[in-house]
């Protein structure tokens, strides 16, 4: 689902799956036949064919790299470079959730199962099973990136897999701008809400940090908010715009419900480091 949600930010569709393996004499034919199948299972809700990779012996662990490889009309793809000063931000979804529901299973790691429960006493088992869910099987934005970029409508693009504070640094740094969050408008499921209320922390901060929500971020020009609501709508997805696109001497920046500005703090997972 990750390397999904990397073709669904460029608004390509996915077509073919390349898989290599490494495993040691321990693992069983049982549960190699289960690691594929599990990986089928996700393509085939897009239509993605495995058609090759590599098969080798491992000494230690489990070694898995897969590729999968999209299409989309000759130069017609999202990327991050192309937001403009003045352009409005937008994702798509909720925020936050994943991070919730890895802290879940963090939480309860190693404990009894009344143990567990306990650590989440208060939170109703339906939101508890939707953020774990949304931790342990993301859904790719695939239909919403492609009718972006076949309507045309964002400017640039990436799917939220390291948190949004970082993510959007990302689109910043290579289109040269900066930017304005509404903290007020990121959108947060029920789920997640009552997660941060019994855990006493605020929900855009879960927003903010959380990676590997898999939604997608991306820009549109001011000329066509009306139109991308309007479409959305019309399609059924959830689009919501969180701020707008600043001159990059502003920076990133962020406004909450007292009106004061400060700069969004980086919270996200940063690669090496």
């Amino acid at each position: 689902m990750a390397n999904l949600s990397d073709i669904a930010a460029m608004g390509a569709v996915p077509r073919y799956l390349l898989t290599s393996l490494a495993i040691p004499k321990t693992f069983s034919s049982t549960r190699i036949y289960e690691l594929y199948g599990g990986l089928m299972k996700a393509c085939r809700l897009h239509g993605v064919r495995l058609i090759g990779g590599d098969t080798s012996a491992s000494k230690a662990g489990v070694f898995l790299s897969i590729t999968l490889i999209g299409i989309t009309a000759e130069r017609r793809a999202l990327f991050r470079h192309g937001a403009r000063v003045g352009d409005r931000i937008y994702v798509t979804g909720t925020l936050g959730d994943s991070l919730a529901g890895l802290q879940l299973l963090s939480r309860s790691r190693g404990r009894t199962p009344r143990s567990a429960r306990s650590l989440s006493a208060g939170l109703r088992e339906s939101h508890r099973h939707f953020l774990v869910n949304r931790h342990l099987r993301p859904t790719a934005r695939l239909a919403e990136g492609q009718w972006l970029n076949k309507a045309r409508l964002a400017t640039a693009a990436i799917d939220l897999s390291d948190g949004l504070s970082g993510d959007l640094r990302h689109i910043c740094e290579e289109s040269r701008v900066g930017a304005e969050l509404d903290l007020g408008t990121l959108p947060v499921s029920p789920a997640c809400r009552a997660y941060a209320e019994m855990h006493r922390v605020q929900a855009f901060q879960l927003a903010l940090t959380g990676g590997e929500d898999y939604e997608l971020l991306f820009t549109v020009s001011s000329k066509n908010q009306s139109t991308v609501e309007r479409q959305a709508r019309a399609r059924g997805y959830r689009v919501t715009c969180i701020g707008t696109i600043r001159p990059q001497r502003f920076g990133i920046q962020m406004t909450s419900g007292d009106g004061e500005m400060r700069p969004v703090p980086m919270t996200s997972y940063e690669h090496f480091r």
